[in-house]
């Protein structure tokens, strides 16, 4: 016979036992000393381990050796720690699931591994996109916590993960992409402006403006602002590209000038040339156009180009007019008329339609366009050879003053 000594929840008792007791007897002899209800599911643990549940006394698990055979037992007998559960609360923790927006220890350590192996992904754009250039990119993500939101969100407020998928779903855009490799752009930080305590946003709204992003140290960082104003959810996506867009452009101006809305204007019409390219190869993700994904369908083909499929030349024209309509109204609040940059901006778009091969239309990533005739800028992309035709503008028009 062995001594056993249960102890639960600070009561203790000691009984007597066979040496060869089986779970279920255990189980049995633990519940009457105690006097436990049948309503609570025991757990016997000795010595660091489970020899007796409740859960398993009804299959051949119950029939074993509570105590394995040659097991050395102490001089004062086993000492068995009992612990129980209601089993209303097992049934209530069973019907609950886990939160599918916290990762478990093993995701966490995979995907910062991940992250640092391959750079920022998204499954977002299918598995033919969804990847930035290797060298012209955003080196990291960096969403905004909860808890520096100043003000605990109220409970509608998307979770910080749905931001960060968000920031993925923006930097391996196939246009962004586009943007950034055909101009080489590295940016050290991609986040998110904190809704409640961005001081730059406090200060624009003090000054009657909105303010929608910003661009620190020309590419250093770049901070767009993803959420509405009442926190309920996010922005549309094709208004956060356009806001990403327009702080890049700060990489080489930072006043709303003339040069920065010329600049700013051929980021747009490159943007929406890749998704148009992309329409011409035909390319599906997920039943659906990657214009149509990014809300940008009716910037590319209108409503009176018909059932057929629009031509090259018939696409740009669509995409330069959407462009030049969308800075009228960005620039009439700095006072400037759209004229200005609308020449640049057409011509920008005929060169690039001109120098995208036929070959090259449909997925893949962003490249580096063509070289022009033999002029002063011969050598030079289209990109390249428009911010020179900018910058004379601008140098023109201090002359004139």
């Amino acid at each position: 016979m062995n001594t056993v000594k249960f102890s639960f929840k600070g009561r203790s008792e000691t009984v007597t036992a066979p040496e060869s007791i089986t779970a279920s007897a255990l189980l049995a002899l633990a519940r009457e000393s105690l006097q436990i209800d049948d309503e609570i599911v025991l757990k016997l643990i000795f010595k660091g381990k489970t020899i007796a549940s409740s859960a398993a006394a009804d299959d051949d698990e119950g029939s074993k050796r509570a105590f394995p055979e040659g097991v050395k037992m102490p001089k004062g007998g086993a000492k068995v720690i009992v612990m129980g559960t209601m089993t209303s609360g097992i049934a209530t923790l069973n019907s609950m699931r886990s939160d599918p927006l916290m990762r478990g220890f093993d995701e966490e350590k995979l995907s910062v591994s991940c992250g640092y192996k391959s750079g920022v992904t998204s499954t977002f754009w299918g598995p033919k996109l969804g990847s930035q250039h290797p060298k012209y990119k955003f080196c990291r993500l960096e969403e905004c916590k909860d808890a520096s939101f100043g003000t605990r969100p109220t409970s509608s407020t998307p979770h910080a993960f749905e931001a960060r998928r968000l920031m993925e779903q923006l930097a391996t855009d196939p246009g962004v992409v586009q943007v950034l490799t055909s101009r080489e752009l590295v940016v050290g930080c991609l986040g998110e402006m904190d809704p409640i305590d961005d001081r730059l946003m406090q200060k624009k709204k003090q000054e009657g403006a909105c303010l929608l992003g910003y661009n620190t140290n020309h590419g250093l960082a770049i901070h767009i602002k993803l959420r509405t104003d009442d926190l309920s959810g996010f922005r549309p996506y094709n208004e956060l590209a356009s806001t990403l867009i327009h702080e890049l452009s700060h990489n080489w101006v930072s006043e709303h000038d003339v040069l920065f809305w010329t600049n700013y204007g051929q980021m747009r019409v490159e943007y929406l040339w890749k998704h148009a390219c992309l329409i011409l190869g035909g390319l599906f993700v997920n039943g659906k156009r990657t214009a149509s994904l990014a809300l940008i369908m009716d910037m590319i083909i209108f409503p009176s180009d018909g059932k057929d499929s629009p031509s090259k030349s018939k696409l740009m024209d669509n995409i330069c007019q959407s462009v030049i309509n969308e800075l009228s109204g960005e620039m009439a609040q700095h006072h400037l008329p759209v004229q200005l940059v609308a020449p640049a901006v057409i011509g920008f778009g005929k060169d690039l339609m001109l120098e995208t091969q036929d070959e090259s239309i449909g997925f893949g990533h962003g490249q580096r366009l063509g070289t022009s005739s033999d002029d002063e800028n011969s050598g030079l992309s289209v990109r390249e050879r428009a911010l020179a035709a900018a910058e004379k503008r601008a140098r023109e028009a201090k002359e004139e003053k």
